[in-house]
């Protein structure tokens, strides 16, 4: 079932299956509307006279027009949205393309034209004229011009939209949230009493009791996707076995590339290994979905171009630190999955790959401090973020992560910076943490 909903959000967030959906509900509404338009006669006498239409030559004529228009702005968007993905490549990186072709908005604008135009198309061919038979979906042409005025409303939402889709704090600022959203369901516990007795498992003596040891590979190279925990741990648990995952989301895999090992004491058969293989989805592409570093990369990314030497931006790459400064701090406070995982009666079932806290913090600052040399701003806003995550940690090897990370931030700045006075604010800030 998880895997499913890996799918269908997978599926969502495609560009085609909104504006594929809008399609189809213009057909069906097309046909409803002039079904009823077929049952139903309306006087067009008094107030009415002014929203029916009369003739049949008027009705074409509105028609056509709207669905000209409509084709017509159909093309505009969709040049205006790859103008805005070319812009989004350049600028923040071609793995920022995915958030923009992810916005809702610009879906709907682009199959509400879309679907419009066919909308009108099937009414048009609707309308009949002859000596003894004319028919004048009234309706239908009414909804297809309420539907124009729509269009219309929302073409000037999607430029407001794409216009302030492009600027560099807004971008940062959907990540953000994007990533602080993807912490809290990762992450939903905050930290208290630590489980020592976890520290203290025999993972030998757990598995000495199964006689075999089987190979888990990957079927396909690829990158790492999802993992379907719950209904991999059923299997695990209706084999009476233990798995050890060597991967995890995110990481780049080969085909025939151990991922696990099967300890077990019966000889699994083809299909039940099978089935443990189809719980890993993997893909062409990194997804977000199980995979935090990736949103985290997709930060550092802007910041890292912002810090190189044709853009030289160094506020992009603080407001980058500002927001990663932020994720990190919650997470210095938050419950981290444990690598074990147990069946209802408490037996070891898998011992997972988990992401740490210090491997998150390499992730968030190691390539933005390699590539801040030169920008005492930046280097110095660095340890302004450190001595910030530090008044959040909670236990000593998330202190010594940060200390680390410190340490490296004062090096690069003693071997960078060139004033002297900017030199002496990055040791007084190291002070703060580092003694």
């Amino acid at each position: 079932m998880k895997k499913l909903f890996f799918k269908w959000r997978e599926l969502k967030a495609t560009f085609w299956f909104i504006p594929v959906i809008l399609i189809l509900t213009s057909i069906l509404l097309a046909i409803g509307l002039v079904y009823i338009d077929g049952r139903i006669s309306f006087s067009k006498e008094g107030l009415a006279r002014f929203f029916f239409v009369n003739s049949s030559d008027s009705a074409r004529s509105i028609l056509s027009t709207i669905s000209g228009a409509m084709m017509g702005v159909a093309g505009t968007v969709f040049s205006i949205t790859l103008v805005a993905l070319t812009l989004a490549s350049s600028q923040f990186g071609p793995r920022l393309i995915k958030n923009f072709m992810y916005v809702r908005l610009n879906q709907i604008v682009l199959g509400a034209y879309i679907s419009t135009y066919l909308y009108c198309l099937l009414v048009l061919n609707a309308v009949k004229e002859g000596n003894d038979y004319t028919f004048i979906p009234s309706i239908s042409i009414l909804v297809a011009i309420i539907a124009a005025i729509i269009n219309i409303i929302l073409l000037i939402i999607f430029i407001h939209q794409i216009a302030i889709s492009l600027q560099a704090d807004k971008v940062i600022a959907d990540i953000s949230d994007f990533i602080s959203e993807q912490v809290e369901t990762l992450f939903p516990e905050k930290l208290g009493e630590v489980n020592k007795s976890e520290e203290n498992i025999d993972i030998s003596a757990a598995i000495s009791s199964y006689q075999r040891r089987i190979s888990i590979k990957s079927p396909t190279s690829g990158y790492l996707q999802y993992i379907d925990s719950e209904a991999l741990i059923e299997i695990i648990i209706r084999n009476d076995s233990i798995l050890e995952l060597f991967q995890r989301p995110g990481a780049h895999l080969v085909k025939g590339l151990e991922i696990g090992l099967l300890y077990s004491n019966s000889n699994l058969e083809k299909d039940e290994l099978q089935k443990i293989s189809q719980k890993f989805v993997i893909g062409k592409t990194k997804t977000s979905q199980q995979d935090l570093e990736f949103s985290i990369h997709q930060m550092v990314e802007i910041a890292l171009r912002a810090l190189s030497p044709g853009i030289n931006d160094p506020y992009t790459a603080i407001a980058c630190i500002d927001n990663l400064t932020a994720t990190m701090s919650y997470l210095a406070q938050a419950k981290f999955p444990s690598k074990y995982r147990y069946d209802e009666e408490g037996n070891l079932r898998i011992i997972a790959d988990t992401l740490e806290f210090e491997g998150v913090l390499d992730a968030a600052f190691n390539q933005i401090r390699q590539f801040s040399g030169g920008s005492p701003a930046v280097i110095i806003r660095l340890m302004e973020a450190l001595t910030t995550i530090s008044r959040f940690t909670t236990d000593d090897s998330q202190k010594k992560s940060v200390i680390r990370h410190a340490e490296m931030v004062l090096n690069t700045g003693r071997q960078t910076i060139k004033e002297e006075n900017d030199l002496k604010d990055l040791v007084k800030r190291s002070k703060k943490i580092l003694n």
